[in-house]
């Protein structure tokens, strides 16, 4: 099993220089990959379902990212996720495609079709159809990446008779990882993504959510260009050794460490605690 910290561009991590830091230390530690967190907008004042509060300081992912590839060598850099449908597909495959350039191929493109509806609305862009878009904008982004000559024209995409390069380093383009736990989101990730992402979940959640896996298994195919499913999962606050093994035992790949400490110093135990307890527990 391997470890991410998702928090990397909220928080203490919103100051550029705890971020570079907080990513050197991971990477020291034996983590594999930092995660971001997306909301381009947030309700003030806050209310439901917003999950905090509108002062609250998100870094936009790809320089956030940006930032922790050119301070560290190893680590993954995934958006953990970014809200798809309110993005233009073509500008953010040419972000996410600039990211693993400039990081020697270590990009990770979570995504999922989001939840805040005031957030939609300010972006002018409409909910309803929130998970055609997003499946619609894997398909084009994928097409952009790895087509000789890229086309795709679908409802909400179209385009022929362009190119885009530098095409991402990774071989097939960055892999995509699709977050979520409705069963629209558990058959996008069977059909389209190369791994799927549970936010929050405890290990009987977690379990749940894998039999959804299944049965979504049972209703979409999968191409098998995209190769096993990968499993990343962020488990609540007080994760310890025996956690760590439950969680392998169900199948799962990555532990997501949550990451959203007020200061530096509540990092530094995490990644302590963590490296000494948690991440022996998983070899």
């Amino acid at each position: 099993m391997r470890f991410g910290f998702f928090g990397i561009n909220l928080g203490a991590c919103a100051h550029p220089e705890i971020a570079a830091r907080t990513a050197r230390a991971l990477e020291e530690a034996g983590f594999d990959s930092v995660w971001t967190g997306e909301h381009v907008v947030l309700p003030d004042p806050q209310e439901p379902p917003s999950p905090s509060p509108p002062q609250a300081p998100f870094l936009d992912p790809a320089v956030a990212l940006t930032w922790a590839a050119a301070h560290t060598r190893s680590l993954r850099l995934a958006t953990g996720i970014i809200i798809l449908p309110q993005r233009n597909p073509l500008v953010l495959a040419k972000e996410i495609a600039s990211l693993d350039v400039l990081s020697g191929g270590r990009a990770l493109l979570g995504v999922g079709a989001g939840y805040l509806h005031q957030e939609f609305r300010a972006l002018g862009v409409p909910f309803a159809d929130r998970g055609a878009r997003t499946d619609e904008s894997i398909d084009a982004m994928r097409a952009l990446w790895t087509m000789p000559r890229p086309a795709f024209h679908g409802r909400y995409v179209s385009f022929s008779g362009i190119d885009a390069q530098p095409r991402p380093v990774q071989r097939g383009g960055v892999p995509i990882v699709v977050g979520g736990t409705s069963p629209g989101a558990l058959r996008r990730a069977v059909q389209r993504g190369n791994g799927w992402y549970g936010f929050a979940m405890d290990p009987g959640a977690t379990e749940h959510a894998l039999r959804g896996l299944e049965k979504a298994r049972s209703e979409v195919s999968r191409p098998a260009a995209l190769g096993p499913l990968e499993i990343s999962v962020t488990p609540p606050p007080g994760l310890d050794a025996d956690g760590v093994r439950r969680y392998a035992g169900l199948g799962v790949d990555r532990l997501v460490l949550l990451g959203l400490a007020a200061n530096e110093e509540r990092l530094k135990r995490l990644i302590g605690d963590a490296e000494a307890h948690l991440l022996p527990a998983a070899r």
